[in-house]
């Protein structure tokens, strides 16, 4: 490991002893953003995942918000997807529940409408915001699809069940009647198309390339937004090692054949593909690997840690590590060769401004502060109700913030970073 890797973290590594061990453990070690997202007519209003609950910006992005886990309800289930409909509701499928937000992430609430089944999957049409899938997906249950057309208001579940985890559905952006649904159980791994928005499905075997015999885990990543016919999915092997190969797979012919184009050992976290399907992008816990049409997936110089990916129009919006490089979002106008920094999380300007006898004014509100010294943000002033606090801004502190009993997380969370530069060194 280069020296000069490890400068660019000593502040933080200096920090470690001094973070929460409670909170760090309950949410899965370095706080991280996760996702982006933005809301469908109003881009102005935007959205990331963090890794202990939600951050919320309602002014193109200048200020960021703070929505805890807590006042989520999602416990351990972290999301995995967020809708941000033109009505302003907000939907996230956590893995096991469907929540919804009806006054702009003040308050969560989860449906009801899928009964014991783990919602695994949420999905939009490309311009018809009524129109909402949602996949389930708990072991030893017969999952099913479900379709919304009022928003997800009300639920109808659509003719495709089975007993298979239903993992991830996704429609094609050039085809909207043309639905994809991946899943699994144990080493079968499936494939459901349907051509007429889930009314009849499909169900096409998978022949994996040589090598993937033991594959598992099958989830369908992306569909091109130029031809409805061309997709990508992730499958997890072991490796002789005893380590984890994730590899993406193509199909160029509606998911009836597959092709390898990136296997490596850094768990993925999303992809997304460009307007006109030649070029894709594929983030990992470490790396923003990039692809062209007849190149090889190559990873990109930033994000160096904690990447995701999300094209919206143009641009590309990339999440990045405050701890490695100092942003936690920022964006690219030329396909990720270079990035503008949008935010860190030391920039962080308190919570979610709701009203008084909401879930996020009450219960995140005394957690702000020590979140605030975890992160190095300031601890602005709290206002008495929703709106813009008035007076100046505190200056920010350099981070560190110490709670008792904390620095038994110093080694673990060393660790963690020191893993993730080990596998950005290879």
């Amino acid at each position: 490991m280069k020296l000069h890797a490890m400068a660019s973290s000593w502040r933080f590594l200096t920090c470690l002893g001094l973070l929460s061990a409670a909170s760090v453990h309950a949410h899965g070690g370095l706080m991280e953003t996760d996702s982006y997202t933005s809301r469908r007519g109003h881009p102005e209003d935007r959205l990331m995942g963090f890794t202990r609950g939600t951050l919320l910006s309602r002014d193109d992005g200048a200020s960021w918000r703070w929505v805890c886990a807590e006042a989520m309800g999602y416990g351990s289930w972290p999301p995995e997807r967020y809708v941000w409909l033109s009505s302003g509701d907000i939907l996230t499928a956590t893995g096991k529940a469907l929540l919804r937000s009806r006054d702009g992430g003040c308050t969560w609430v989860a449906s009801t409408a899928f009964q014991d089944l783990w919602v695994s999957s949420l999905a939009e049409h490309p311009t018809d915001g009524s129109l909402l899938y949602v996949a389930t997906g708990r072991p030893a249950m017969t999952n099913l699809l479900f379709r919304s057309r009022d928003g997800g208001e009300t639920w109808t579940p659509t003719a495709l069940s089975r007993e298979a985890v239903f993992s991830a559905v996704r429609v094609a952006h050039s085809d909207p009647k043309r639905l994809y649904l991946s899943g699994w159980k144990g080493y079968a791994m499936y494939l459901f198309r349907s051509g007429d928005e889930g009314e009849t499905w499909e169900d096409l075997p998978q022949t994996f390339p040589a090598g993937l015999e033991g594959a598992y885990d099958l989830k369908l990543l992306a569909v091109s937004p130029a031809n409805p016919d061309v997709l990508w999915m992730r499958v997890s092997s072991r490796t002789p090692a005893g380590g984890i190969l994730y590899t993406v797979l193509r199909s160029d012919d509606g998911g009836r054949t597959l092709t390898t184009v990136l296997a490596q050992e850094d768990p993925l976290v999303n992809m997304d593909v460009s307007a006109d399907g030649r070029t894709t992008w594929v983030a990992t816990y470490n790396h923003l690997f990039r692809g062209r049409e007849g190149e090889s997936m190559l990873p990109l110089p930033l994000p160096t840690g904690n990447a995701c990916v999300t094209r919206e129009g143009g641009t590309l919006f990339a999440c990045g590590s405050t701890w490695v490089h100092e942003w936690a979002l920022a964006r690219s106008t030329d396909e990720g060769t270079s990035w503008e920094p949008l935010f860190s999380l030391r920039d962080l300007q308190g919570v979610h401004q709701c009203p008084a006898g909401t879930p996020v004014k009450d219960l995140c509100t005394p957690l702000w502060p020590q979140l605030a010294q975890q992160l190095g943000a300031p601890v602005y002033p709290v206002p008495p109700d929703a709106g813009t606090p008035d007076g100046e801004v505190p200056p920010k502190s350099d981070g560190c913030g110490a709670t008792a009993g904390s620095a038994g997380m110093a080694p673990l969370l060393l660790s963690i970073l020191l893993r993730r530069r080990g596998r950005r060194a290879r």
